[in-house]
């Protein structure tokens, strides 16, 4: 923009006082303790002082690893794994003489999978390293010191630099807002990558720096500013600016690195924090690590081959150094050829125990194939594909706001499948965040006509009419919505009030009054439409918005704000039209979640300075004045029946200052806000309660937060799913349990267990100021409730009768106690549903964290705000919701949703096939690996425990990377035991993973049995069938290599058609992998056979020769395979006939086609598992019980 080309802004936003007012008072001192240590010199880079600092510089890195860093670092977090460490550990005693095979061929395999796992690490890492590159790279006005601003890279900033940002451009480092090109020198800032937050905020200078408002303003500028040491909080700044005069800065003034400049042709700021400084980068923490339950059983099973591995070998060190020592007779030896080379230390009978030891090293070696070395990298190949399955499926597409499902990390896949507690928050996560003015409390008259879903939800629990509802009414509400179209935030229906019809109400001037605090008591900020004159308004929330649409709607439309005024279009009860009335602004005490309020003070035409205050009932009637409490009464009733109906209320009240008392309350005020104190929002916010005290009570107002779509029919899938789902909420008691009724988590006839605070003794106490008493009666109060309510769940538990449990949040936080969660937590999870109402974020990570490591299950929380990081934190799979509360759960979360119904199908049908896929894909890596390293020992107890192995090097080196790993993948990223379609409709069928059916060490051991059983049959067989025999056409008998690849080729064909019989769905990559594999495994023999013979020594001869040619060779395959399989098969065959699995009956409907026949759906749900106390909804049992109590003819 040219020079001096400076915009006027007609409604910017003051906040609470004049900015840049210096403070004269001596609290500076402050500055140069801890935590306030830093000084930047601005626009003075020739400062001496400021070439001692020694400050970062605005390089920004993001990755994991640098070039230097990348080996060593990589390496390590791959030796973290057990397994690792033995392959390198065996990979160096392969260069001993110990070793039964060559050094290559071990060291081969464990390179290519620590290879396939660092290239993944380095391709991520390399990713990140673009971006970095990119955005250190971005260029930015800079003032070179001379007036003039010329472009630079944002790595090259230094703190103290003077820049210059344009319309739509990121903020390249932490900046103090110098000036702008509004008159007034404000902003807007849009700060959607750090919190996600849509709305555009207003950021104000120092009035002492807004008059720089040229480039050459800046050729003679200096200034010193002092402030606090980097750090996370992204709200709050302290610090002052020297020039001249000392001045305090706060957050109105700070810019921060990646948000944008919008609105606004250009800003002038100067750096304070640079690079890993700032305060996004410092908030740039990494997540929590969370590992999966599957995960820590498969170390231990991993644990459990180590322990086989080592008794195999312990066994066979024995017997060996048994043998040697009974070998020497008449001092000749009898096995004399089994000594390696010329030195007797390997195989000496004089020294059985020592050449024992050294057979046990080799033996470790020899069978370290039981231990699967591709496990890992296998695994996290499958989840990563299985994470882009779940990124693009589009039935977790939400189009409204173009947001997909997205796993954040792919750690936790199969843990989806496996949850059986949800702990939820409620406001924009079962609700849409979507405010609607839809009833309110006028002069203790109730006012409204809409229709609440909580409310049809009520008339369908309870029968009746809808509450205060007639069917004319209904009607006549319908009607006016056709006459007047929607308005975004505006649902109210009442011509009592509508249309201006309010001046005929019994008291107009309370309802004027009301209206206009709606109107004036607020920080939005209105917008012009230019081609339809319209005004929108940008709000902080979208209650503030839905207030200021209602004010409108009614006659009192705000439309434009300047520094120190407000102005308004009003409707004239005397004349009917509407004026224009100009308020004078002079405070704004602002909202926060401790006060539970906000105020404004003003001064009106008539020369009154007013006080206008909006919050919370349970911090508001108690500031009402004596005199100001005539509609109390009603008011209450009313917010009563509007928590009864799903709303969220606020109380609306004024009172009239004089002159004395405000000039000695601004001069407090500013000074608290002028202070540059550690502590100064808690200084103003005590200034501020002396203030808001003697109101004058005009009524109340009630929004409506609707339900999202779908949450109703998720809940109740989830709850037949066997699942337990918690809301953790900060509303009131009477909103969370309507809610809960509207999103049917509480059901009619579910038996409620309430546990509240609100005793008659603690109220007593609490009204005589006796806290300590009062504290100490409701904790004995809140336990005596819980071992009331343990008595009851024992009784419903005889009559089979579904409880839920309600608690409010002073009851909870004793609930939590050392002496008391553990009576909480049996009685919670005994209950089917559980609300805990004004729950506080810690008490949300609280019970979180109690649920998780009391019971041992799997807990899910899902919410949407930066109030539910730390619940999402600390469950095992946290779930944000990217709505418009922000992206701070987002960045918190495990995965992210737009919408809470897509947890259904996250859960139900995702987190199944997850849990089925790792499930199966684990325990079949342990099968063939046992079924491969006993086929070594049974060859080693032949060959007298001599070390000799039964394969060559490579096929030992090459069984778990190339010949049956890939089958294995596609098992864990195709396999589906049944459709979508189907696990959404037997939901029931998610009990498998919420019992670990699929992995529970019964399935393990008997898979573990299946592959001893399998090489017992391979081994043997092929042996016997291979022994004194002639295999060749020239009659020659089998010798060790011919043996050897004849074992192996059943072993390969062995476990590759078992996955065969073991998918349930197959593709053509599943095809091609299993018997890929096997085919794989004859052109590596042609292509081993056809290099040079040094390196593949008989490999030709072997099967070039002597195998394809042999009709044995080929027999032998076909009948070892068939008769290795056949207990398997008849295993199977045997449980599904007479034992099926759920999964199983779902699999017959779907063969033979009865999925809606009900008597066989009966049937299935009847037999699938068994039946849990956890998860029952009483709707379930309800219909249940209804269908088995009618008599047979009406069936």
């Amino acid at each position: 923009m040219a020079r001096g080309g400076r915009r006027k802004q007609q409604f910017s936003r003051i906040h609470a006082f004049s900015c840049g007012k210096a403070s004269f008072k001596g609290e500076h001192s402050l500055f140069g303790g801890p935590g306030f240590s830093r000084v930047v010199y601005c626009n003075d880079p020739e400062c001496v002082e400021a070439g001692l600092q020694n400050y970062r510089d605005n390089y920004v890195r993001t990755t994991k690893y640098t070039l230097a860093t990348f080996i060593p670092k990589s390496l390590f977090e791959q030796l973290r794994r057990v397994a690792n460490i033995y392959f390198l550990i065996c990979a160096f005693l392969s260069f001993t003489p110990l070793s039964p095979y060559s050094a290559v061929s071990n060291v081969a395999p464990l390179v290519a999978v620590i290879g396939a796992t660092m290239g993944k690490e380095l391709l991520e890492d390399w990713k990140r390293k673009k971006q970095d590159i990119e955005m250190n790279n971005r260029n930015v006005k800079v003032h070179d010191g001379e007036g003039v601003f010329d472009y630079s890279k944002w790595k090259d900033l230094k703190v103290g630099d003077i820049v210059k940002v344009e319309k739509d451009e990121f903020f390249p480092a932490d900046l103090i807002l110098l000036s702008s090109s509004y008159e007034e020198a404000i902003c807007y800032v849009e700060t959607t990558n750090l919190d996600g937050e849509t709305n555009l905020k207003l950021k104000q200078p120092l009035e002492a720096t807004s008059n720089l408002h040229e480039d050459s303003s800046f050729l003679n500028f200096k200034a010193v500013i002092k402030c606090e040491d980097p750090n996370a909080n992204l709200y709050s700044f302290v610090g002052s600016l020297v020039l001249e005069e000392q001045y305090p800065l706060s957050p109105q003034q700070l810019l921060l690195r990646d948000s944008k400049l919008r609105n606004t042709d250009f800003i002038y700021g100067v750096v304070i924090f640079t690079g890993h400084d700032t305060k996004v980068m410092q908030n740039s923490i990494d997540p929590p690590s969370k590992r999966s339950k599957i995960e820590k059983r498969m170390d231990k099973i991993v644990y459990f081959l180590f322990f086989v591995l080592v008794l195999i070998s312990f066994v066979g060190s024995v017997f060996f150094g048994i043998w040697t020592k009974e070998d020497l007779v008449d001092g000749r030896m009898k096995r004399w050829y089994l000594r390696p080379d010329k030195t007797t230390v390997f195989y000496d009978p004089k020294r059985a125990p020592v050449a024992a030891i050294l057979h046990f090293i080799t033996a470790l070696l020899l069978y370290g194939y039981l231990i699967p070395i591709s496990l890992y990298v296998s695994i996290e190949i499958v989840k990563v594909l299985q994470s882009i399955f779940i990124n693009h499926d589009l039935h977790m597409y939400d189009e409204e706001t173009d947001k997909p499902a997205r796993a954040r990390t792919s750690n936790l896949n199969e843990e989806l499948g496996q949850v059986d507690t949800i702990l939820s928050d409620k406001t924009g996560t079962l609700t849409c965040n979507s405010m609607e003015f839809i009833k309110c409390s006028m002069a203790g008259v109730a006012y409204g006509h809409g229709v609440t879903e909580v409310e049809r939800a009520l008339a369908r629990r309870k029968g009746p009419p809808l509450v205060h509802m007639t069917i004319e009414e209904v009607g006549h509400v319908e009607d006016l919505t056709e006459e007047h179209p929607p308005v975004k935030g505006y649902n109210f229906f009442d011509e009592r009030i509508m249309n201006g019809n309010w001046v005929n109400e019994p008291r107009a001037d309370v309802i004027q009054k009301f209206l206009r605090l709606l109107a004036l008591c607020h920080t939005a900020l209105p917008e012009v439409d230019e081609e339809t004159g319209r005004i929108s308004y940008e709000a902080e929330s979208p209650d503030e918005a839905a207030f200021v649409i209602a004010a409108r709607e009614l006659g009192f439309e705000f439309y434009e704000r300047t520094q120190t005024s407000i102005s308004l279009y009003e409707l004239d009860p005397v004349s009917g039209v509407k004026v224009i009335r100009s308020y004078q602004l002079l405070n704004i005490l602002e909202f926060s979640s401790s006060r539970k309020r906000m105020s404004v003070i003003i001064r009106n035409e008539e020369g009154k300075l007013l006080l206008l205050c909006k919050g919370a009932d349970s911090v508001m009637f108690e500031r009402l004045a004596k005199n100001g409490r005539e509609f109390e009464e009603q008011t209450k009733q009313h917010i009563n029946e509007y928590a009864d109906a799903g709303l969220r209320t606020l109380i609306l009240a004024y009172r009239e200052l004089d002159e004395e008392e405000y000039n000695q309350f601004n001069k407090e005020f500013m000074e608290a806000k002028n202070s540059v104190s550690a502590d100064r929002e808690e200084i103003v916010e005590e200034v501020a309660e002396n203030i808001e005290k003697d109101l004058i009570l005009l009524g109340a107002t009630a929004v409506e937060d609707k339900l999202q779509n779908g949450v109703p029919e998720c809940i109740d899938k989830l709850a037949q799913a066997g699942i337990k789902i918690w809301v953790l909420t900060g509303d009131k008691m009477e909103t969370a349990i309507n809610i809960g009724f509207a999103c049917s988590l509480l059901r009619q006839g579910m038996k409620q267990i309430i546990i509240s605070s609100e005793t008659p003794g603690a109220i007593s106490l609490e009204k005589v100021e006796d806290k300590t008493g009062a504290a100490v009666a409701i904790k004995e109060s809140v336990l005596h409730q819980i071992r009331e309510g343990k008595a009851l769940l024992a009784m419903s538990n005889e009559n089979s009768e579904a409880l839920a449990l309600i608690i409010d949040g002073k009851s909870l936080s004793h609930a939590l106690a050392d002496d008391g969660k553990d009576l909480f937590l049996e009685l919670a999870i005994g209950c089917a549903s559980v609300i805990c109402c004004r729950s506080s974020p810690k008490q949300k990570a609280l019970v979180t964290r109690l649920v998780k490591d009391r019971t041992g299950n799997t807990t899910l929380a899902i919410g949407d705000g930066a109030n539910d990081v730390g619940m999402l934190q600390e469950a095992d799979i946290g779930v944000g919701i990217s709505g418009v509360e922000g992206m701070q759960a987002v960045m918190s979360s495990d995965i992210a949703i737009a919408q809470f119904r897509f947890l259904e199908r996250l859960l139900l049908v995702h987190g199944h096939w997850c849990y089925r896929r790792i499930s199966s894909m684990i325990c079949y890596f342990f099968y063939k690996n046992i079924a491969f390293g006993f086929t070594l020992f049974y060859y080693e107890i032949y060959t007298s425990f001599s070390g000799q192995a039964a394969y060559n090097d490579w096929f030992l080196s090459l069984y778990n990377v190339f010949f049956t790993s890939l089958p294995v993948i596609a098992l864990g990223v195709f396999d589906q035991d049944v459709s979508s379609r189907l696990c959404l409709k037997f939901p029931l069928l998610y009990q498998e993973g919420v019992q670990n059916i699929l992995f529970s060490w019964t399935r393990i051991l008997g898979w573990a049995f299946n592959g001893v059983l399998s090489s017992t049959l391979v081994f043997f067989l092929c042996i016997s069938a291979a022994e004194n025999q002639a295999f060749r056409k020239g009659g020659e008998v089998a010798g060790l290599e011919i043996v050897g690849a004849t074992l192996y080729t059943c072993v390969v064909w062995t476990v590759n058609s078992q996955m065969a019989l073991s998918i349930n769905y197959f593709t053509y990559i599943q095809h091609f992998f299993i018997w890929g594999g096997i085919i794989f495994w004859y052109l590596f023999l042609l292509a081993y056979g056809a290099i040079d013979p040094y390196i593949s020594t008989t490999a030709y001869k072997v099967f070039i020769e002597a195998c394809a040619p042999s009709p044995s060779y080929w027999l032998i395959t076909f009948f070892v395979l068939i008769s290795s399989l056949l207990p398997y098969f008849t295993y199977a065959a045997i449980q599904m006939r007479f034992f099926p699995t759920f999964h199983q009956m779902i699999q017959w409907i779907r063969t033979d086609g009865q999925t809606n026949d009900p008597e066989y759906c009966d049937m299935v749900r009847q037999r699938s598992i068994r039946s849990t106390t956890v998860g029952y909804t009483a709707r379930f049992e309800e219909t249940s019980r209804q269908f088995e109590e009618k008599p047979e003819g009406n069936l």
